[in-house]
This record gives structure tokens, C-alpha cells and sequence, in this order.
């Protein structure tokens, strides 16, 4: 049964309407609301008032997409007014690129409520057009490159408050495998995840799957269907639809496609979980699991994603399915990237186990930058830990080299901020629990870089190695750290 989602009275209370309830008109204030008039220069006060306005509303959709999760919402843009559209532009990063029209965050800043006044006018009446997305290319390190999006900064501003709103219906729907792009969920917590089961498995049969060009192979008509599932409220979809189609500016033309997310855009990773959650994950849960011999789980970080099951039979019948999956849905598994690894514990070599069928240890696996591998701890016990992946780790070392052979002359001072911004960076994602080795390894060749370009600073060349170490006592690199553990806590009882 299709039922609607409106705001029906003074106090802003929600109630389900029946299907025969058409879009329901912009929700009134609540009695005694005080609102935000003045944007970014409004009182404390008064944004408080609208911050709380603001996440009334959201835990209020919350609460009824929990308690009803086959409820189909047809009502959901009225919600956003102008009080949303401020907490959206507050959550947009100001620091990023400009968009095809060159806007930035702090030209938009300066009529900011006439600007956000005529995107919801635009917005609610339809009149609002998607600009194309500028595209850029990044280097990978291995020669290649990865095409980069930037939306117009008003256009994030949008999708930034439609955001908050699917959220706050689908974050009811997700399921716990999940953790990419997801509030209060990160890299680091999926990391923590996929070790415990795995550890109390003593390993399992690992299937390691790399989805070809997932964000630029999502089908719109099948994106479409899943959201229809949910979502159908006519505003929210017909700019989801605007941002879908378009289009991708690159060297002054604009190329559109039936296929991909709008590229760099705010709601791009949203769309993609929202795809991979009815292709992957509710179908694991659904169809796969009951029908499994022995234990089996899945952990997801957007497109990354580890499937582990602890019998092989298990494991080959998955991998064999798998990419007919994901097929359905116009997506493909590399077949050469793809692979299933014997992870289990390992063993005496007399026992057999833990070895696969031509008699060889257990194999690695590679997911979010690490590479995975069974070791002793200490104690003498085996098991699993984490290093930076060989391509990550070499393709850190070549941004760092080009950064200090392009800011060859910039004075000291400068060079050594960057330099310590770049290595807490690193240590902020790959400094975990077991990982000290490799942390302290960067730290140790990002040491020579930087000396290595100070030789090439003039003619007279080579820079000796005590003044070099006097220079670091006035310029310290941050010694290397890992701040974050991905072992969970056990509680003593």
C-alpha cells in the first residue's frame, strides 16, 4: 500500500495519509517557530532554533521510516524550506573547486538568502536545471587516471538538503554490512568488522571482487525502480532525474549518458548505496545466506565489499552466482581482478588444513588499501593483521616526491608545513592497530624525499646529513603514529 508522508497540523506532527492523499503542500511552522531571516550573519539564537527545526524534522521521517519500512513516501519535499536549505549550506564544503560557472563558496556566501530563496523557489516549481559537471582528471599512480567531477556550488547546496532527507528514510533500510558513506560509519569501523567474525571463523574462503566502473555503469532505469520502492515523491525524484541527465563538461563540450552517477556530486554516494544495497547486500541477506551450508558474511564500504564464507563448497557456489548478479543489474565483476582465496587459519603442514588443494599456505587479500594476512601475534598466536597495501603505499611516496620536486624553492617553513600536513593525512588512515611497521617506513622515505629535493635546491648540490638533521630539529616531521585501533574492545566478565 502506497501512503504519504505530511506535516497536518500547527505542531508539525507526521501522519500517513492514504494513497488517494495528492503531494502534500509545504508544511506550516510549528506554533511559536522562530525562523532564521538573516542566513549566515542570523543570530545565535535564532540558527540554534533552526538547527533544531531542522533535526525535529529529520527524526521525525526517521521514526516512521523505521516503524513502517514498507511504507512508499510520496510527500518528502516540503519539507525542505529555508531553514533546511541553511543547515545544508552549512554542511557543504566551502574549500572545493568551482563548477562549470566558476562560482565559489564565498561569491554564493555574500546573497546568501536571496541565492537560497530562489534555489527553493526553483526547486519546489520545477523550473530548477542541473548544470553539466565539470570533469577533471587525477593521477592514480600506476599511469592512469580517475575522472573527477565538480558539481556548481549551488547545485551541491541542493543535493546536500535532498540528501538529508533519503537519508533519514534510508539509513532505516540499510543494513549493518554497510559502512560507506554513511553518518557515523567509516573505513576504519568496516576494517574493525570483517576481522572479529573472520578471526572467529579461523578464516574462511575469501571472494575477493572488483566491481568494473561501478559509479559509471549504474543503470538509471533500474536506479530508478529501486527508488520507487521508497521514494516517489514527485519533486526530490525530478531533480534526482535533472542530476542524472545532466551531463559531463570537458574541454568545453558536454557529453551525456544513460549510465553513472552524477560524478563528484553530494548525492552520488548515497545513489550508489542505495543501488548496491538492493543488488548486494538485501540479496545476500534475503537469498543467499539461508541457503548456505556452513557461516558466511559481508562486509561493504561502497563498491569494496569482502564476502567470506567459512566452507569452500559454499564460497565457489557464490562466486560462481555472483557475477549473473550483478549482471542483472548492468554491472560486471572483473574476471581478472576477481578471485576466491583460501584465508584460513593456518595449520601444521601434516594436518592439511588451513591449505588449499595443491598444498599452499593461506593467500592474501587485498581490500580498502590493506593488504590482509594471517602472522603470529606476541603470544605466539596466529593472527590476522593489516599492512598498506604495496600500490598505495608506493603511490604516496610518488605524490610526495612531486610535490617537493614542484615546490623545489618554496622556502623551508612552507615546505615543512605541507610536508607534516601530507604525512597526518597518511597516519590518519593508515596508522591502525598492527600497521606501525609500514607507517614508520613511509615516514622513514618520506624523510630522504624531502632531503633529496633540498640537494637539488642549487648548483652546489649535495645538502650533508648533519645539517640536514640540524634542519629537522628545527623542522620536525611528525613522528609516525596509529591512532586508530580496528580491534574491537572485549568486555571482562
Amino acid at each position: 500500500m502506497v501512503r504519504a508522508l505530511h506535516s497536518t497540523d500547527e505542531g508539525g506532527e507526521l501522519s500517513p495519509r492514504g494513497p488517494a492523499g495528492g503531494r502534500g503542500a509545504p508544511g506550516r511552522a510549528a506554533a511559536g517557530e522562530t525562523r532564521q531571516h538573516s542566513g549566515a550573519v542570523g543570530g545565535k539564537d535564532e540558527g540554534t532554533q533552526s538547527l533544531i527545526d531542522v533535526s525535529t524534522k529529520l527524526r521525525r521521517i526517521a521514526k516512521l521510516a523505521k516503524e513502517n519500512p514498507q511504507m512508499v513516501f510520496t510527500a518528502l519535499a516540503h519539507h525542505i524550506d529555508m531553514d533546511f536549505l541553511r543547515e545544508a549550506y552549512r554542511r557543504t564544503r566551502k574549500d572545493g573547486a568551482p563548477g562549470v560557472d566558476r562560482v565559489t563558496a564565498k561569491e554564493y556566501a555574500k546573497d546568501l538568502d536571496e541565492n537560497l530563496e530562489a534555489l527553493l523557489e526553483a526547486f519546489k516549481s520545477g523550473r530548477y536545471r542541473a548544470p553539466p559537471v565539470r570533469r577533471v582528471h587525477i593521477p592514480k599512480g600506476d599511469g592512469r587516471t580517475r575522472p573527477l567531477g565538480i558539481p556548481a556550488f549551488e547545485d551541491k547546496v541542493l543535493q546536500r538538503a535532498v540528501v538529508m532527507v533519503l537519508e533519514a528514510v534510508y539509513e532505516q533500510d540499510f543494513k549493518d554490512c554497510s559502512y560507506g558513506f554513511r553518518p557515523k560509519r567509516s573505513a576504519h569501523a568496516a576494517l574493525a568488522a570483517m576481522r572479529e567474525p573472520l578471526m572467529e571463523m579461523g578464516g574462511a574462503w575469501v571472494i575477493d571482487a572488483d566491481i568494473k566502473g561501478y559509479f559509471d555503469n549504474i543503470e538509471h532505469g533500474k536506479l530508478r525502480a529501486i527508488l520507487d520502492q521508497r521514494v516517489r515523491d514527485g519533486v526530490i525524484r525530478r531533480a534526482i532525474d535533472k542530476w542524472l541527465k545532466a551531463g559531463v563538461m570537458e574541454e568545453g563540450s558536454v557529453s551525456y549518458s544513460d549510465l553513472g552517477t552524477p560524478q563528484g556530486g553530494v548525492i552520488s554516494p548515497l545513489l550508489a548505496n542505495i543501488y548496491l544495497h538492493e543488488v548486494l547486500d538485501t540479496w545476500f541477506e534475503r537469498d543467499v545466506r539461508p541457503r548456505l551450508k556452513g557461516a558466511a558474511f559481508l562486509v561493504r564500504y561502497a563498491d569494496d565489499f569482502l564476502l567470506a564464507c567459512a566452507l569452500k563448497s559454499d564460497a565457489e557456489r557464490v562466486f560462481e552466482v555472483l557475477p549473473k548478479r550483478f549482471a542483472k543489474y548492468g554491472l560486471t565483476i572483473h574476471p581478472e581482478k576477481s578471485k576466491l582465496v583460501c584465508f584460513t587459519r593456518p595449520r601444521p603442514r601434516e594436518s592439511g588444513k588451513g591449505r588449499d588443494e595443491e598444498g599452499n599456505p593461506p593467500g592474501t587479500f587485498d581490500l580498502l588499501g590493506f593488504t590482509h594476512y594471517w602472522a603470529r601475534s606476541q603470544r605466539g598466536y596466529w593472527v590476522i593483521k593489516r599492512k598498506t597495501m604495496a600500490k598505495r603505499f608506493k603511490r604516496g611516496l610518488v605524490a610526495l616526491n612531486d610535490w617537493c620536486r614542484a615546490n623545489l624553492h618554496a622556502p623551508l617553513r612552507e615546505q615543512w608545513t605541507v610536508l607534516s600536513q601530507k604525512l597526518r593525512g597518511h597516519y590518519a588512515y593508515y596508522g591502525i592497530t598492527g600497521n606501525s611497521p609500514a607507517v614508520s617506513r613511509f615516514l622513514w622515505f618520506a624523510t630522504r624525499i624531502w632531503k633529496r629535493g633540498l640537494d637539488r635546491r642549487s648548483q652546489r648540490g649535495y645538502l650533508p646529513w648533519e645539517a640536514f638533521r640540524r634542519l629537522l630539529r628545527r623542522y620536525p616531521l611528525p613522528a609516525a603514529c596509529c591512532p586508530h585501533s580496528t580491534i574491537p574492545k572485549r568486555s571482562e566478565t
